[in-house]
């Protein structure tokens, strides 16, 4: 740990109170718990910090009465409010805290139109909650690049791509998918990873495993490998009736691999022009 980021930890949590910022216990990065939030966030420090900046790796937790879009629109905010207050060379998590709180009282919620409470019945599958209306007004469809389908024992994955230039671009195009495609929406599994590098060289990646446990991480790490950035994936998977144990790991990589040759974000190295069922 540098002097400077011993320093800060310090600073931090003198101001916002112990446990602020800690270190997790099973990773280099450390947990920021910004004052007021329902979530936290981890968040790694590069060796050479402050030089280069601090990267968010994702969510850590939601905390009581937490909802897990909270947390998504939570850190999103907190992405874009590191890349407005990060210089190179100077630390920058309590202007971070700050700008924070700062878009988070900017993006406050308005009283809800009276036309909601209109007694009008809506059915549950109609999605009428604010977020998918949200997404819904969306001025065109995200421009996604599908992969051919992966069949295994009848289960079914589906991967689709879209280049993205922020984290709340990145969500409403998610939003919009399960919102407009009922097939999509009810599925097993949707999976989901993204890289997006931020202003003043910040960078933000977050998964999902949607239920299949591991798979997120998993699907982020095939982005690693392949240096993707700006860009997400969405792995869809219909059950059938088999489990494929490990198995099923290749065949989500697969899928998105495929989805992101399609794109041209990656060189197409298969020998064997037919896909495998």
């Amino acid at each position: 740990m540098s002097d400077e980021l011993r320093d800060e930890v310090e600073a931090i949590n003198s101001i916002y109170g112990e446990g602020c910022l800690v270190p997790s216990n099973d990773t280099a990065a450390y947990i920021l718990t910004p004052p007021g939030e329902s979530s936290s966030i981890r968040v790694e420090f590069p060796p050479d910090y402050p030089a280069v900046p601090p990267t968010v790796i994702g969510t850590n937790s939601t905390g009581q009465g937490g909802k897990k879009g909270d947390a998504v629109r939570e850190l999103a905010l907190f992405c874009q409010a590191l890349g407005n207050v990060y210089e190179p060379g100077t630390v920058c998590l309590f202007d971070a805290i700050e700008e924070l709180a700062r878009l988070l009282g900017e993006q406050a919620p308005e009283p809800e139109s009276s036309d909601m409470d209109s007694g009008e019945h809506v059915d549950s599958d109609d999605f009428t909650s604010l977020g998918h209306i949200e997404a819904l007004k969306l001025t065109k469809e995200p421009p996604w690049i599908l992969s051919d389908p992966v069949v295994e024992l009848r289960s079914t994955f589906v991967a689709r791509c879209a280049a993205v230039a922020s984290t709340a671009e990145a969500e409403a195009f998610l939003q919009h998918l399960l919102a407009s495609d009922k097939k999509v929406r009810t599925a097993t599994h949707n999976i989901t990873a993204w890289r997006i590098r931020g202003p003043n060289n910040t960078a933000f990646q977050d998964c999902d495993d949607d239920g299949e446990t591991a798979a997120g991480s998993r699907l982020l790490h095939l982005m690693q490998l392949m240096d993707l950035w700006d860009v997400m994936v969405v792995v869809t998977r219909w059950y059938g009736g088999h489990k494929l144990g490990p198995r099923r790991f290749a065949l989500i990589n697969q899928a998105a691999r495929d989805s992101f040759v399609r794109a041209g974000l990656v060189a197409d190295t298969t020998t064997n022009p037919k896909k495998k069922k």
